[in-house]
């Protein structure tokens, strides 16, 4: 079975890398071939014994193509319980000028935002074009989620850290909880 994926075109060269490494990468380390339109940003996606590993090829183009590095996005194929998660801001904001403010209100001056969400949840966060892009397991994207949207309903940045320190804690808590001693 064939899966397509269209990313931007600038952001093709990154997904072929130089002298095509990354593309042979992701072919040997899947047995998938990947052929690529560097015209219209389209890749198809080949995958003859593993539907799912299509699956992860497919999430792992789509998370270069929304502006993760390639060492970020192989992770995908690595790690089965990792989860790209894509969150559209023209939803919410109307023009240009709404876009920027929403991106650099999720950034953070001097990144510091997304730095500290980073860390604290321990997820990679891709803010490109209009969207907002997320590499983590479920629960971790769930409380990046929400955490955007507090930031998108016009909470403070103090309040946001706030209930990424608590969730970071939770998180901590529920590491030890699972961990058996005995």
């Amino acid at each position: 079975m064939t899966q397509y994926v269209k990313i931007p075109k600038e952001r093709v060269g990154v997904v072929i890398g130089p002298k095509g490494e990354i593309k042979k990468l992701i072919e040997e380390k899947t047995a998938c071939q990947l052929e690529i339109d560097s015209e219209s940003g389209k890749i198809d996606i080949t995958c003859e014994e593993d539907p799912l590993k299509e699956f992860r090829v497919l999430e792992t183009i789509k998370a270069i193509g929304r502006g993760f590095s390639p060492e970020k996005a192989l992770e995908l194929l690595d790690d089965e319980m990792l989860m790209l998660d894509i969150i559209d801001l023209s939803d919410v904001a109307t023009t240009p000028k709404e876009l920027q403010r929403i991106k650099g209100r999720i950034i953070g001056r001097n990144g510091r935002t997304r730095e500290l969400a980073e860390t604290l949840i321990n997820v990679k966060i891709s803010i490109y074009g209009k969207t907002v892009s997320i590499l983590g397991h479920p629960e971790q994207n769930i409380i990046i989620r929400t955490a955007i949207r507090m930031l998108l309903d016009g909470a403070t940045h103090g309040a946001v850290y706030k209930f990424l320190e608590k969730k970071h804690q939770e998180l901590l808590q529920s590491q030890l909880d699972s961990v058996d001693f005995y």
